[in-house]
């Protein structure tokens, strides 16, 4: 194997070889201390190095995987066009972007690159790279895409169904205000998002009984869409954990018996 193969290797997170799980941590250490910083009104000096820390490892990481980009490309045989297109990727770019504000502590020069503290929050983004639950959870989702379309289109046809139903049936007056409970059908809207997912904030709430009925029924019509896509996303995990663990089965039998 090349040198940059060794390193796609390294850098590859579905890899299970102790190299590979060292470098993941590593970044999702640099991601953690990079991100730090956004729990804390004020600024500490020991901010400075965690971000000066995370920022080379997430330069490097940047620069390793651009420099291996034709073998994770479909472009691999051309390798030219692998390297040019790479950081037009939508990873590269949330890369790219939270790399960003590293260059605030090398030169003042650079404070233009400071669009808030909002381009740290790009590297809670990262994490999913070198967390593999969450590449499960995604996997997951790609593949069952269809079927949780469905079922979000659903629940979308339902809530504006329900608040259509509650603005037109609810007509009491807020004592408080003196105009209608529900005001416009945004709020009818709001309130029937909020109850299809059982949040309940208690904000906006019926107070006749016509309207009380149809809060009952909407939660309960709810719950079993809500419970929906978590019973397809759990039996599609359950399933890629299976798969993945044959895989590794097979890979290892192959190892053992060249």
């Amino acid at each position: 194997m090349t040198i940059r193969e060794h390193i796609w290797d390294l850098l590859a997170t579905r890899n299970d070889n102790l190299y590979s799980r060292i470098y993941d941590w590593v970044m999702l250490f640099a991601i953690v201390i990079g991100i730090l910083p956004l729990i804390f009104r004020e600024y500490h000096m020991i901010f400075w190095y965690f971000d000066l820390i995370s920022g080379v490892c997430f330069l490097l990481d940047y620069l390793l995987r651009w420099m291996t980009a034709d073998l994770s490309s479909k472009h691999h045989r051309h390798r030219i066009v692998a390297f040019l297109t790479y950081p037009f990727r939508p990873m590269a770019i949330i890369d790219l972007l939270s790399i960003l504000p590293t260059f605030n502590l090398i030169s003042n020069t650079f404070k233009i690159a400071r669009v808030s503290r909002l381009l740290r929050l790009l590297r809670v983004i990262k994490v999913v790279r070198y967390y593999e639950p969450l590449l499960i959870i995604l996997s997951v989702i790609q593949r069952q895409g269809r079927i949780l379309w469905t079922v979000f289109s659903l629940a979308i046809f339902y809530i504006f169904i329900t608040a259509l139903i509650m603005f037109n049936a609810e007509e009491e007056i807020n004592p408080e205000t003196g105009r209608y409970l529900f005001d416009s059908f945004f709020d009818a809207f709001y309130w029937a998002a909020c109850t299809l997912t059982t949040v309940g904030y208690g904000d906006l709430y019926p107070v006749s009984h016509v309207g009380r009925v149809i809060s009952i029924i909407s939660s309960m019509v709810g719950i079993a869409i809500i419970a929906l896509p978590s019973g397809i996303v759990t039996a599609g995990y359950i399933d890629e954990l299976r798969n993945r663990r044959k895989a590794k089965e097979a890979l290892k039998e192959k190892s053992d018996n060249p």
